[in-house]
């Protein structure tokens, strides 16, 4: 596993790839204890991601060309598989989501698991909000869930 950290306009990245997969994309907290388990190593893919996320963030690129391997559950990857069906600049409550993977009563279910997304932005877990569309939970912060939808709001109108 190799991984490499980039400051981005919503603080510093963490992307990790692991067999030709990115298998994590975070924001950088307090807890970065896995981080030393891995090698630091700007590969090719890493490096596109990174450029793929910054043509994003500066409101270029509407979708993402890269592998992905999230590490999960089967229903955790379900989920996440639904989430990655969601237009860019649209919006799904958590509800939605649930009904979505034919289990209408998951919906708490359905919000921890998108508390536990592995790959931010490429697993677009922001794009999940309230049934009354209300922002809640988000890992990095409602802060940074608001910048994601005006970013993609402003970009889709």
């Amino acid at each position: 596993m190799y991984y490499f950290i980039y400051s981005t306009p919503i603080g510093k990245m963490y992307i990790e790839e692991t067999d030709g997969f990115i298998t994590r994309l975070s924001l950088v907290n307090g807890d970065c204890t896995f981080i030393f388990e891995n090698i630091m190593f700007e590969t090719p893919l890493i490096h596109k991601t990174y450029l793929e996320v910054c043509q994003y963030l500066g409101g270029y690129r509407t979708s993402f060309d890269i592998p992905i391997s999230p590490n999960g559950t089967v229903f955790q990857k379900k989920v996440w598989k639904c989430l990655q069906k969601i237009p860019y600049g649209e919006t799904r409550s958590y509800q939605d989501i649930a009904m979505e993977i034919g289990n209408v009563k998951a919906c708490r279910a359905v919000g921890m698991a998108n508390h536990l997304n592995p790959i931010l932005l490429l697993i677009p877990c922001h794009r999940v909000i309230g049934k009354s569309g209300k922002l809640v939970g988000f890992g990095c912060g409602l802060g940074v869930k608001e910048y994601l939808l005006n970013l993609e709001k402003k970009e889709h109108s």
